[in-house]
């Protein structure tokens, strides 16, 4: 098990033939798993033939503060806005929900999240203690497109049993100081139609990587908020190695033979990295 923004991430160790390869997978070294990795450099496994290690942030400036450190920033950010905040993040960035979350409860806000993120956190409350529809200020938005399309799966039960949890989204028009609401491109022709739309008052964080945002669902996210003159706030830490890590850590394996296998720097950013093999 290793740390990364996705849940249940995993290193493989490979011993076959007489060869031990080590794949890293995607990981990081900063998000709230950080000690498995930690604790796998102080004591890596021996005589790695080949390490077949990821490099995605290699030569790049993605943000890779802790994940600890980004939820002082949203508490502050929660705490000094006197109106919503809007934040966008992807419902399988576990790390970022626990970190809104945990952030919310400090500024005593109200986590409001869509049906989705409502699904996976249910999906996974068996396998990890997860912020979930029935916890202390987490509350489910029951949008109409979002209820209709469990429909029309044959999922209605479902928006039933989060209805028990929900708010309604002409709610989130009234006390605009108690919510952290969750946004996303597809939210936001059913929050306009309650009354939902972002004032001088409240704030909007995309808390995805910043590139997103030159896409066509980025680019019409930052109008509807712009239109509205909501104060925009990039909180981000990316859900991979910063540079130093990956060096530190090829450095701890010191394997024979390093593959790269994601990133566009290996052939210009490879100093710290010994016997690189194409």
């Amino acid at each position: 098990l290793t740390d990364h923004s996705a849940f249940d991430a995993y290193m493989l160790l490979i011993e076959a033939a007489g060869k031990r390869v080590l794949y890293s997978g995607d990981f990081r070294n900063h998000g709230r798993k950080a000690v498995l990795v930690e604790r796998m450099m102080s004591a890596p496994p021996r005589d790695v033939d080949v390490l077949l290690m990821e490099g995605t942030n290699l030569g790049s400036d993605k943000p890779t503060k802790s994940e600890r450190d980004l939820e002082g920033d949203f508490v502050a950010l929660f705490k000094e806005t006197p109106g919503r905040v809007f934040t966008c993040w992807s419902a399988q960035n576990i790390d970022r929900t626990v970190t809104l979350y945990r952030a919310a409860l400090q500024a005593d806000r109200t986590l409001v999240i869509d049906l989705y993120t409502a699904e996976v956190l249910e999906l996974l409350a068996d396998a990890a203690k997860l912020p979930r529809p029935g916890w202390k200020n987490v509350k489910v938005v029951i949008s109409r497109s979002f209820a209709r399309l469990y429909e029309q799966k044959g999922r209605g039960e479902f928006v039933k049993r989060m209805a028990a949890h929900g708010i309604s989204a002409a709610a989130l028009a009234q006390a605009p100081h108690k919510w952290v609401v969750m946004i996303r491109p597809s939210l936001i022709r059913d929050f306009a139609a309650k009354g939902v739309v972002p004032t001088a008052a409240d704030a909007w964080s995309y808390s995805q990587w910043r590139g997103y945002l030159e896409q066509p669902d980025g680019v019409a996210l930052k109008a509807w908020f712009d239109g509205g003159g909501a104060r925009p706030v990039h909180l981000h830490t990316s859900g991979h190695a910063s540079t130093a890590d990956l060096r530190a850590f090829a450095t701890a394996i010191s394997p024979k033979a390093l593959v790269p296998i994601h990133g566009m720097a290996w052939d210009t950013d490879r100093g710290g990295f010994e016997n690189v093999l194409r």
